[in-house]
């Protein structure tokens, strides 16, 4: 939670720390528990001195939805929580773990994969293969005015 609160800030500009993070944990505790697993992460560890902490971390999740022609299995991908803790940037972490996660949807029958990303991280996917979709709308419920 430390490496997401960390990805936060840097969209967001402000540290916003909350009960967010101790229902963040359990919902992943409970999702990489699951016998195969829709939610999967894969990290680096840190190689500082002291407490055990991660220098990087990618997540993703796969979901089932209807199959149709350009995705006969219905199987899609979403990274999120990608994020290099600060002393151990430049080192190409976000990309390998990135990478692993990529090569798991693979081996699970994912054909699309989405993300968000940062204007500082888009280089990064775009090098992956990563490339704006035509039309991609979102809409925060509690925000919505009718």
């Amino acid at each position: 939670m430390r490496l997401r609160r960390i990805m936060f800030a840097a969209m967001d500009g402000e540290d916003r720390p909350g009960a967010w993070e101790r229902d963040a944990a359990l919902m992943v505790r409970r999702g990489l528990a699951e016998p195969h697993p829709s939610l999967m992460a894969f990290v680096v560890d840190g190689d500082g001195p002291g407490e055990h902490q991660l220098a990087a971390s990618a997540m993703g999740r796969i979901e089932d939805r209807l199959p149709g022609p350009r995705n006969p299995a219905g199987r899609f991908g979403f990274v999120f929580n990608v994020c290099t803790d600060e002393p151990y940037r430049g080192r190409g972490y976000a990309k390998a773990v990135t990478e692993a996660l990529l090569a798991r949807f693979a081996e699970r029958g994912v054909v699309r994969v989405d993300l968000h990303t940062t204007a500082e991280a888009e280089g990064i996917y775009r090098a992956l293969g990563f490339a704006e979709r035509a039309t991609a709308l979102s809409l925060t419920l509690a925000e919505r005015r009718v």
